[in-house]
């Protein structure tokens, strides 16, 4: 009769090839730790900023001179891709999104009901970006970077929950980074 384990402990018996007949090593206990949440709080999914219309009129200028050369360069399909990009910023930059659960775990993070492991997890660091706290943690695979909206008063507590698993070091910012940065300086109303 199989004997009977908890949930969270399994015992099994191993037998290795060279052992003599009747032998049997030891039993190996391996034990499972429930997922224990560490922190929680609740924040928007993105950082949001209201826009005015300057940024839209120059954000059309734009799309407009940049959808008219490649109209001349390659025709109709990338002209719609820009304007799909630009209704798609508009999207977003004028609907505020609601509040989303975060959850840090002895197991890594819940955000939104998903888990991410601690094992594609590299390092964290804090920003700031529309007046939002950020707290920005790169992992492993695509797409190389979480960026989570964190509240204020929250940011110690996080950091010290944290620290116990990852390494606080801020990545040095990427061509693509520093390419954004650059032209987001540039458009008006961008501030």
């Amino acid at each position: 009769m199989p004997e009977e384990t908890s949930p969270t402990t399994t015992k099994s018996t191993l037998k290795e090839s060279g052992a003599t007949p009747g032998e049997e090593q030891e039993q190996v206990v391996i034990q499972r730790e429930a997922e224990k949440d560490l922190l929680t709080w609740e924040a928007p999914p993105r950082p949001f900023k209201r826009r005015n219309r300057e940024f839209y009129v120059s954000i059309l200028a734009i799309a407009g001179i940049a959808g008219l050369i490649l109209f001349l360069i390659e025709g109709f399909i990338p002209v719609i891709l820009i304007i799909s990009l630009v209704f798609l910023f508009y999207v977003l930059s004028s609907v505020e999104p609601e509040n989303i659960e975060y959850k840090i775990t002895n197991r890594g993070f819940r955000i939104a009901g998903k888990r991410i492991d601690w094992q594609y997890l590299i390092r964290f660091w804090f920003s700031r970006r529309f007046d939002n706290e950020l707290l920005i943690i790169e992992t492993v695979g695509i797409p190389g970077r979480m960026e989570l909206v964190i509240n204020p008063g929250d940011k110690e507590a996080i950091k010290k929950t944290i620290s116990a698993y990852l390494l606080e070091e801020e990545a040095p910012p990427s061509y693509l980074d520093r390419a954004i940065s650059w032209f987001s300086e540039k458009i008006p109303g961008n501030k």
